[in-house]
């Protein structure tokens, strides 16, 4: 194991090598599968998914485990996986899940991974959800109100990056203490009870506030000489606020960060102090759980068309599966009023007409134009009939995560 600490990050290296691309395109570039999943490995308590890992019978993180083996993607986004320094949690699923088959499948060895501290539940020292106290003891609901991004304790929600390729470490970009009012015409909540504008967070209070509410890293993959920036991040859901919006607004500069840093931006500085964004024709994948749905639900509108209309990322067809079409219909509630396709929705909610927002497309792999090819795509969304429908099942209970794996496999053009 080895501390990056300046970036702190955690790199895992092994000294095996990493397997051979997916296959190979006609055109004689390698194929690799790239994949998301918020895999809702999150414990309400610091250490407890390390508990829940020390054994290798956990129902949940088995089946986590034996949709990654079933997917068997080459470089894999895991959000929603808790971060602890000491990488002790990732070391226990690779070793006690995913390196053991389950129910047959084979098993998945990751020798590379890049665990990424997180925001969330880090406190602010500020009382951001205005309720009139700064909430300091993890925990408590408030407390999560209060840090730069909603968690219980710190490290809650993170997410890690799992690769058969090397990782750069010494070209990982992070931006997680990047500040929200340093984005030219960013989109500030407003107070509604005064007239100023974005005038929802003091002064104050915004010379400290974060944009990400867990962290945005570029996170250089080399495959085969090629380099592929791996773009991660986890908006926060544009919900559980108020009639000034905040989350929805953050959520849609959280967006945009990665719509400005693939345009080479030149006021985005890193937490190294680095400033600019990606070079000129560079490849890169845009991968996570952002949260913002292209039709339904409450994200700020052209939240996430930022990115699909960004004409330095690939215009491909989302990517589909028959189990999100069949559960929209089955569910009915909130999916019949939705305007998007339901076969693209990436994770199944609350369907009641009164509280609930139904299925979202929610979860993206998104690519450049520059340097790679889709060849095929898909969602982890088994129909009923299928033999592993129950590593999804209806939604209630959460038999692994409410979100679904969604994956492309690119071909990784010759420069």
């Amino acid at each position: 194991m080895k501390f990056a600490a300046l970036i702190l990050a955690l790199v895992f290296l092994s000294s095996c090598a990493h397997n051979a691309p997916t296959g190979l395109a006609e055109s004689g570039g390698p194929v690799v599968r790239f994949a998301a999943f918020n895999a809702y490995l999150n414990r309400p308590q610091e250490g407890g998914l390390v508990e829940d890992l020390k054994r290798a019978d956990n129902i949940q993180a088995r089946k986590v485990a034996e949709i990654i083996q079933r997917v068997a993607p080459d470089v894999l986004l895991l959000s929603e996986f808790d971060y602890d320094k000491d990488g002790e949690a990732l070391r226990l699923f690779r070793e006690n899940y995913l390196e053991r088959g389950q129910n047959g499948a084979a098993p998945a060895v990751y020798p590379y991974a890049y665990l990424a501290p997180s925001n969330a539940g880090v406190p602010s020292g500020h009382d951001l959800d205005r309720d009139g106290v700064v909430t300091t003891e993890p925990g408590m609901r408030t407390y999560g109100g209060d840090a730069f991004g909603y968690g219980a304790f710190p490290g809650q929600y993170a997410f890690v990056l799992l690769s058969k390729y090397p990782i750069e470490e010494n070209r990982v970009r992070t931006f997680q203490t990047f500040l929200w009012k340093d984005m030219p015409g960013a989109k500030l909540p407003d107070d509604v009870a005064t007239p100023e504008p974005g005038d929802w967070y003091s002064d104050e209070t915004l010379e400290v506030f974060r944009l990400s509410s867990k962290t945005h890293a570029d996170i250089p993959v080399v495959i085969d000489g090629a380099r592929v920036h791996v773009l991660a991040s986890h908006p926060t859901p544009p919900s559980f606020d108020g009639e000034e919006d905040r989350n929805g607004k953050r959520n849609h500069d959280e967006i945009r960060l990665w719509a400005d840093y693939i345009e080479g931006a030149d006021y985005l500085y890193d937490d190294k102090s680095e400033a600019g964004g990606l070079a000129a024709g560079e490849r890169f994948v845009i991968m996570g759980d952002l949260n913002a749905d292209p039709h339904d639900a409450g994200a700020v509108r052209g939240a996430i068309g930022q990115l699909l209309s960004s004409p330095f990322v690939a215009d491909a067809p989302f990517p589909r599966s028959e189990g999100a079409a069949e559960q929209a219909a089955l569910q009915g509630g909130a999916n019949k009023s939705h305007k998007g396709d339901p076969a693209e929705d990436t994770a199944d909610f609350n369907d009641d007409l009164e509280t609930g927002v139904g299925n979202l497309h929610l979860d993206y792999v998104l690519f450049s134009k520059a340097g790679l090819r889709e060849e095929s795509s898909g969602v982890f969304w088994p129909a009923s009939d299928d033999p592993h429908y129950d590593l999804v099942g209806p939604g209630f209970p959460i038999e692994s995560s409410d979100h679904r794996l969604v994956w492309r496999a690119l071909v990784i053009m010759e420069d």
